[in-house]
């Protein structure tokens, strides 16, 4: 029988950086979580070796480190560009080397988002999904994922039948710098992210609302604290439009299954409504004729009926001539949009470790 790799991870965010080692996408050691530094590149840098170093001492013996990290970067290479989220990448960062310098195994980085997508795809929502289908009945098998991670950046990663696209120069499924649907001067993350939130909650308040956070405006809209109520409602509800808008538009090039993780999931009662509104939205041609936005519907699969019409189809029968052969055809081309069940801190380190697995020429 052949034996699986343990593998080390890391959660790279702008305060913590998570370690975890997993082997057969089992969690194998204890959680380690130290300060990022993300303003001082040689703190940073310490935590992330001792970080390694710690799980190490609990594992023994490993086979590779493999973890998501923000771009730009050049992720073959394992060399991280210049961040701007991360002051203290001021300049290129062999990383991948650096690291393989000091444990001598082998390396691997890759965009978060892209990871995230993989462990969805791979061990998360995408195989959930597949086995409800059959057992509702369904012989619709989906192959294909869009990963949207939601927080203070917005990212996206993107896996075609099993194949994660990372893109020529590493920055495949950039979908922050798709066009904003409000201002077309700003790229979409200026609209779909925590700034996005505490930015229209405050330009809808009459008067300075004073320091504000996402999960407070959410309490606010929710009536569960004293605020602008009205304000903060109109945030989630622009919020909600304009990643309606990107997703409409990426969904349309790939035609896969789209899962949305990240700390701003949690407001999904509060936006999804309008996102759904804007991927539903026809769009009208010069003549002045309506016409739909996709070829396909996009099901709102955290919505039990929805759920249950995305599962039955419209199947027919389809007599081939001068034969007793019959087909059966499905005039419903649909996909759908879910929530990560896993969180995108899972799902990430299940990609990281399905990603070592190729590299590493083993499989499950």
């Amino acid at each position: 029988m052949k034996t699986l790799p343990t593998i080390l991870t890391l959660d790279a965010g702008g305060t913590n950086l998570v370690f975890s080692a997993l082997k057969e996408d089992q969690e194998i050691a204890d959680t380690i979580t130290l300060p990022t530094h993300a303003d001082d590149l040689p703190a940073c840098l310490d935590n992330i070796i001792r970080g390694f170093t710690n799980l190490k001492d609990q594992v023994g013996f490993f086979d590779a480190i493999s973890f998501g990290f923000p771009g730009p970067a050049d992720y073959p290479q394992g060399i991280i560009g210049k961040l701007p989220n991360f002051p203290a990448f001021d300049r290129p960062v062999p990383l991948k080397h650096i690291l393989q310098k000091e444990f001598n195994v082998p390396v691997y980085i890759n965009n978060d988002a892209n990871l995230f997508a993989a462990g969805e795809a791979r061990s998360g929502y995408l195989p959930e999904l597949n086995r409800s289908l059959k057992e509702l009945g369904s012989s619709r098998v989906y192959h294909n994922l869009i990963g949207i991670t939601l927080g203070t950046g917005f990212g996206c990663g993107i896996v075609i039948d099993g194949q994660m696209m990372i893109g020529d120069n590493s920055s495949g499924a950039e979908i922050h710098n798709t066009i904003n649907k409000y201002h077309p001067a700003w790229n979409a993350e200026e609209s779909v992210s925590t700034r996005a939130i505490i930015r229209e909650y405050r330009n809808h308040c009459s008067s300075d609302p004073g320091p504000q956070t996402p999960e407070n405006i959410y309490r606010i809209a929710c009536g569960q604290t004293v605020g602008n109520q009205e304000a903060a409602l109109q945030s989630f509800e622009l919020f909600g439009q304009a990643l309606g808008a990107s997703l409409v538009n990426i969904v349309t090039l790939v035609d896969g299954i789209t899962v949305i993780g990240g700390g701003l999931t949690g407001a999904w009662d509060l936006f999804a409504g309008a996102m759904f509104r804007e991927i539903n939205r026809p769009y009208e041609s010069a003549s002045g004729q309506t016409q739909d936005r996709l070829s396909f519907r996009l099901f709102n699969l955290e919505d039990p009926q929805e759920m249950a019409t995305f599962a039955a189809g419209d199947p027919i029968p389809v007599r081939v001539p001068d034969t007793s052969l019959v087909l059966h055809y499905d005039r419903l081309p649909r996909s759908g949009v879910a929530r990560s069940k896993h969180g995108v801190s899972r799902s990430t380190a299940l990609g990281a470790y399905a990603f070592a697995l190729r590299q590493l020429n083993r499989s499950v």
